[in-house]
């Protein structure tokens, strides 16, 4: 089982798809309207489908614009898939990501760094805890995620969060708490996506600038029904925290195996652009976690 390009040369349904579908039981019925709020209420900035499978935000001179979720969930299976903008993106951010409520706040991101044409895609991830980022790493992504739908998760339990495209892993952290480092493990997050102008850092650390005569700037979202959490009910944590059944607290989600991670080195290897553990003039001794989270063959 791999990916094209990966040591292992092979193109076949990923571990976490089968597992999570057969473990799951996974609908397909759930509309966005039944699962988020938009944050714009004028029909344009959040454009929804007529049967609900299908939404988009807009970013233009006017507003930029976004949704949130219903529920807020404590560990689980979250994904969603998304079409990010084509042609010249330089500038946008397309954030999507797991929060929790501010101050001292657990967080899970995705951010998509617009383009100049032909160039690629840079996807950020990073992991608040308890207030504390500065966790990022970016990729260059291997396709063109403004030409189709691709879907982007993180499996997230109390042992470790797994970030994953097309159902594959890309990135590992662990849960580090015996080395003094905290973790996202007792505050519910509701999942959430925006679009918005981040060009004073994003684009080459701000260098390229959003070019606005290439507005309406979109992004489409769908395949609402696989937020698989565990839902915060009144703010009680205890049916998510003092439960066994759940299937990502199965053993085979508390490690991961070889092929696994020969992917995420593959993409460490082949197109990582950045990782603050790497990064000496923030860190002058490396961060006590970053080598637990390079996965051993």
């Amino acid at each position: 089982m791999g990916f094209k390009g990966s040591p292992n040369g092979v193109v076949a349904i990923s571990f976490f798809t089968v597992v999570c579908l057969v473990m799951a039981g996974v609908s397909y019925g759930a509309t966005f309207t039944e699962q988020f709020d938009a944050f714009s209420s004028d029909g344009y900035h959040v454009q929804v489908a007529p049967d609900g499978q299908e939404a988009k935000i807009v970013l233009d001179q006017v507003a930029a614009s976004g949704f949130g979720s219903k529920n807020q969930y404590l560990f689980g299976n979250i994904s969603m898939k998304i079409k990010l903008v084509p042609g010249d993106s330089a500038g946008t951010v397309t954030a999507y990501y797991l929060s929790s409520a501010q101050p001292a706040h657990d967080e899970l991101d995705f951010e998509f760094l617009g383009n100049a044409s032909g160039q690629p895609y840079v996807l950020q991830t990073n992991v608040f805890a308890n207030g504390v980022g500065g966790r990022e790493q970016r990729i260059n992504l291997w396709f063109d995620p403004s030409a189709d739908f691709h879907s982007y998760g993180v499996l997230w339990n109390k042992n470790q969060i797994i970030f994953t495209v097309d159902d594959k892993p890309i990135r590992l952290y662990k849960n580090s708490e015996d080395l003094g480092v905290a973790y996202p493990k007792s505050k519910p997050m509701g999942l959430y996506a925006s679009l918005w102008n981040g060009d004073q850092w994003a684009t080459e650390g701000g260098l390229i600038k959003l070019n606005w005569t290439h507005a309406p700037f979109i992004v489409s979202f769908k395949e609402f029904s696989t937020l698989d959490g565990c839902v915060v009910t009144n703010n009680d944590i205890t049916p998510c925290t003092a439960t066994t059944t759940h299937w990502w607290e199965a053993s085979a989600f508390q490690t991961i195996n070889r092929n696994q991670a020969e992917q995420i080195l593959w993409v460490k290897e082949n197109y990582e652009v950045y990782d603050y553990c790497k990064d000496t003039k923030r860190y002058t001794t490396e961060p006590v976690e970053c080598s637990r989270n390079v996965p051993l063959l």
